[in-house]
């Protein structure tokens, strides 16, 4: 049964029937919520890091994975003992314990622990103990040692480093203690850590797999707001989004000009960046249109980039995307093939004014201007371009960290400085 089709037949369920159902949770848990079985290197785990936006379902994970310790469903013999460690010691009660996804919650009636908060000690029928501590007082694992932890919203713990390595050196209780981080990830030391490790498991999740147990209004609203944001990402996609330290652009400049729509525009250009080869692992064809305002602020309109495309399949969504748009012109460059370019495009369209222009300076030099314009706050992202937008942010002096070419940048600085670089009317592009 699909998620939708499990909610609806446990409406028409009794009270006790859907509290059986509701703690059944063989049954409810997604995929990203199942404790992993190895690394993504082929051994055992020691941490299982959860790296999920909000509303993923990272709290009622966390909550389960500790019921099946508490009950022995996960082998791991030696597991009296368990630690639980959220951002403050009210994190810990009202979401860890008493939340609604907390321990107390995914519990039947019958079998629910005993919390007292005095001792912070959550007691299973069993005789296996929960204890609690706050990641604002690291000191506070001095002493007492464990056979497994939970450890929630770690990327927001104030000392994370020296709560995490003090929880280390308790983990000593049993066969092979392990520990269980949930939590929405931000680029801190700690985390990048974690995920280099041979001996973390990693999962991932983005809200949009919760939707079922959320609120209709939160996925209209705020996810249709934020979604391909930074914000979005980090928050709601469940990635990691920093910025490169030497890169021309920044995310907050970025995000800073975002719009939702342009003002009127006096001109519109699609710029093309057409690849060497259409071969599988090729270059990809950069493919951005991009307007300019009365006022002299640019406004980036759409990426339609992409690899693996032919000249023919290239040239096509071009043309497309200037027929979309009422664009004025396709600005293309021709270090690639020349003639061939204007062939292709003419091909598709022969009514398309296409403005050729041919790099003769680094793509580090060309781009510099462009990203000073953002810096001013004279473009705006008209929505959001995430694969465009980590381009930009990952764009240094020797070029994209990962050694490929910067594609969608190219095409970007194109079009923006054909629009807001040269005297008006018909741009002034060549040789940059």
């Amino acid at each position: 049964m699909s998620p939708g089709e499990k909610i609806e037949a446990l409406q028409k369920q009794s009270d006790n029937a859907v509290d059986g159902v509701r703690c059944d949770w063989r049954m409810l848990a997604h995929e990203h919520q199942k404790p992993p079985a190895l690394t993504q290197g082929g051994g055992p785990w020691t941490t299982w890091l959860v790296l999920g936006g909000r509303g993923a379902g990272k709290t009622r994970l966390g909550a389960e994975w500790v019921r099946a310790l508490a009950r022995d469903e996960l082998g791991l013999r030696g597991g009296g003992t368990i630690a639980l460690i959220g951002e403050t010691e009210h994190d810990v009660r009202e979401v860890m314990i008493e939340g609604v996804s907390g321990l107390l919650a995914v519990h039947p009636r019958r079998e629910r622990p005993v919390w007292t908060p005095s001792r912070r000690r959550l007691e299973f029928k069993n005789g296996v103990v929960a204890q609690t501590f706050s990641a604002e007082d690291p000191d506070s694992l001095r002493g007492p040692q464990f056979a497994a932890a939970w450890c929630d919203e770690l990327a927001k713990w104030r000392y994370a480093d020296a709560c995490f390595d003090m929880l280390q050196f308790a983990l000593r209780l049993g066969d092979r203690p392990r520990q269980l981080v949930t939590t929405t990830p931000r680029p801190i030391p700690l985390i990048r850590r974690l995920i280099a490790d041979p001996a973390t498991a990693v999962t991932r999740a983005a809200t949009q797999v919760n939707a079922h147990h959320l609120a209709p209004t939160f996925l209209s609203s705020v996810v249709a707001r934020y979604a391909g944001t930074r914000l979005g990402r980090q928050e709601l996609d469940g990635e990691i989004i920093d910025d490169r330290p030497e890169a021309l652009w920044s995310r907050a400049s970025i995000d800073a000009g975002r719009v939702s729509v342009a003002l009127p525009l006096t001109r519109i250009v699609v710029a093309v960046d057409p690849p060497a080869s259409a071969r599988e692992g090729a270059d990809a064809c950069g493919i951005v249109a991009a307007g300019v305002a009365e006022s002299g602020h640019a406004y980036v309109l759409a990426d339609e980039s992409g690899g693996g495309l032919s000249p023919a399949a290239w040239a096509s969504r071009a043309v497309a995307l200037w027929h979309r748009l009422s664009a004025d012109a396709i600005v293309a460059e021709v270090n690639q093939g020349g003639d061939m370019v204007r062939a292709v495009i003419g091909e598709c369209d022969p009514t398309v004014p296409v403005i050729a222009v041919r790099a003769t300076r680094g793509k580090h030099v060309r781009a510099e201007p462009v990203a000073a314009l953002y810096e001013q706050g004279r473009v705006h992202h008209v929505g959001a371009f995430a694969a465009l937008e980590d381009e930009l942010c990952d764009f240094g002096l020797d070029g994209l960290s990962n050694g490929r070419s910067p594609d969608r940048l190219d095409a970007l600085v194109w079009a923006l400085t054909a629009l807001c670089l040269g005297p008006k009317g018909r741009p002034q592009v060549r040789g940059l």
